[in-house]
């Protein structure tokens, strides 16, 4: 028998034992006879090839590959046709009820920067949104900063661009939400309820600060606005997100678009104002506030023999890890895609 015929009946052969191929172990053994590497019928053959002449060399090296490939093609149609009937006849219960999707939630940050919009336009503030790509007029210059203020320098600021670039200056990565109180102003006259709630960029990294974060500004200008109002508005935001047991205080400071100024702590919900090592004094640092400068009011055309305002802002990560029983050490947690961290919340 030539070596063409040898491949042409073990072909044939094949045929047959693969069509009464029923269960997947039978399979592999068939597998194994014909394509096995150390003593497969068609692999002896193909190690064969070069004790055949020269001259059939070519022609039963063709032939022998391409009854591989045809071997190859039924084994796999078999395996597939054996696991589907494998499939369809598992046992099945119709009337049992089906496994639940897991379910995410919304980010924290997400979720507290609605609960503080909830908060304050239940007291009349609208929110706006203003651009995170900003002018240096309202990021500063607008904001009673002078050309030489520490925040108005390259290791504070994200700087776009190294030079002017317009008649109201550079671009910058918004250091702050406060930009938007002369834009608010050039938009709406007074009365004004504005809360602007928006990213800010500053090149700032530790356990407690982000190169970009999430802040919060209320703005207030109508006749007659007083620090009574101011320390009123405090004090319900803190009782609201914070808890009815929690309070608020001011301390003097000093911000450029502010006069007075004010520091804003709120009391410790771990020790509940007693001192411990979170807060060291019974206070933790809240953010900044103030009534709003003449000159800031000028900048936005409004005059402030008729009007006084105040403003106040706040890191929305910094305020969210002081509520109570969170204990959240590291600021950067918050943005580390950590699930187990986030499904906590």
């Amino acid at each position: 028998m030539t070596m063409k015929e040898k491949i042409q009946q073990l072909k044939v052969q094949f045929d047959q034992e693969i069509s009464k191929i029923l269960d997947p172990t039978a399979l592999a053994g068939l597998e194994i006879k014909y394509l096995g590497r150390k003593a497969g019928q068609l692999t002896k053959i193909l190690r064969s090839l070069k004790d055949i002449p020269e001259k059939e060399r070519r022609e039963i090296g063709q032939l022998a590959n391409s009854v591989k490939q045809e071997i190859e093609s039924k084994l796999k149609a078999v395996r597939k046709s054996i696991s589907g009937r494998a499939r369809n006849e598992e046992w099945l219960d119709v009337t049992l009820p089906g496994e639940p999707m897991p379910e995410g939630h919304l980010h924290l940050v997400t979720q507290a920067i609605g609960e503080i919009v909830e908060i304050f336009e239940a007291i009349g503030f609208s929110r706006r949104r203003y651009p995170e790509v900003e002018w240096d007029y309202y990021a500063f210059e607008s904001l009673n900063m002078p050309p030489e203020h520490p925040a108005r320098d390259e290791w504070e600021t994200f700087f776009i661009d190294s030079k002017p670039v317009g008649p109201k200056g550079q671009r910058v990565l918004t250091p702050h939400t406060s930009s938007g109180q002369v834009r608010e102003m050039e938009r709406k006259k007074p009365p004004i309820r504005m809360m602007n709630i928006s990213k800010c960029y500053r090149r700032q990294i530790d356990v407690s600060h982000l190169p970009m974060f999430h802040q919060f500004e209320g703005l207030l200008i109508d006749k007659n606005v007083t620090i009574a109002h101011l320390k009123g508005t405090l004090d319900y935001f803190v009782k609201q997100f914070f808890g009815p047991a929690r309070k608020a205080r001011i301390r003097p400071s000093h911000f450029q678009f502010t006069e007075p100024s004010f520091e804003v702590d709120v009391s410790c919900g771990l020790c509940n104002g007693r001192g411990c090592k979170m807060c060291k004094g019974g206070w933790l640092e809240l953010g900044g506030a103030g009534m709003v400068h003449p000159n800031v009011l000028k900048a936005g055309k409004v005059d402030p023999k008729k009007y006084s305002g105040l403003a106040f802002g706040w890191g929305v990560e910094r305020s969210y890890l002081m509520k109570a029983g969170l204990s959240i050490p590291d600021i950067r947690l918050l943005y580390g895609n950590d699930l187990r961290f986030l499904n906590q919340f």
